[in-house]
């Protein structure tokens, strides 16, 4: 009778024991799928364009606020930076999203780096900054007309994707936003603020186009660049 009873106990604590278990899984598994980082995460996976920090918004925000009202012209996704065409209310904001047609990869960029440095073509003086003669392969030449007329105080880059071999990659927006910039303001600099400045297309291409003496500041994966018209530039960077 003793071992019966003692046999039913122990039946009746593994079963306890099984429950406590599996509580404490289900709980676990609450509390990740509701957990910040998992919105997160979620989110960012859900979306086809990335998520922008908080301090990365303010960071932008603050520079556009410094311009506004200004002419804001914007590579990257519309439904991202929308609060920042608000925010230039009595301005011009134009975004290029990724329905731009694009010629280059990501995987190519090296080579389209030395294409850039080394061909005639890419330099801003053989086509007196008007993108639409240029045959430089970073030339984006099939922009709104009004692209290539306007005067930007701002240009933002954070598109067309660049993850991946097969992305677009930004090393045309960048080429296009160095030269769209030093057509500008001779005494008011424009900003051209790149987004994802930890990857290393975007590094080379910035310090090879944008220039290392034009930056200004940055914030989480933004780099900011001050670039001055200058209408008679030979080259982009000083040697």
């Amino acid at each position: 009778m003793k071992v019966t009873l003692k046999r039913k106990f122990i039946a009746v604590l593994v079963v306890i024991l099984s429950m406590a278990s599996l509580l404490r899984l289900l709980k676990i598994a609450i509390i990740t799928s509701s957990s910040p980082l998992s919105s997160v995460l979620l989110a960012k996976h859900s979306k086809s364009f990335p998520i922008l920090t908080l301090k990365e918004h303010k960071f932008l925000d603050g520079i556009i606020s410094s311009r506004a009202p200004c002419n804001l012209l914007i590579f990257g996704n519309e439904k991202q930076y929308f609060k920042m065409g608000i925010r230039n209310k009595g301005g011009l904001t134009i975004f290029l999203d990724d329905n731009v047609r694009y010629n280059t990869f990501a995987k190519d960029a090296y080579k389209l780096l030395k294409h850039g440095r080394s061909k005639k073509a890419c330099f801003p003086q053989n086509y007196g900054f008007d993108l639409r003669k240029s045959r430089c392969k970073l030339a984006l030449t099939n922009l709104p007309t009004r692209v290539y007329e306007v005067t930007w105080d701002v240009i933002v880059v954070d598109g067309p994707c660049g993850h991946l071999p097969d992305c677009p990659g930004r090393m045309a927006t960048i080429y296009t936003a160095g030269v769209l910039a030093r057509k500008g303001n001779v005494d008011n600099a424009t900003h051209v603020i790149v987004h994802d400045a930890d990857r290393m297309i975007e590094k080379w291409f910035s310090w090879e186009f944008l220039c290392e003496d034009n930056f200004i500041s940055s914030k989480g994966k933004f780099w900011n660049f001050g670039v001055v018209g200058r209408p008679n530039s030979t080259m982009f960077c000083a040697a």
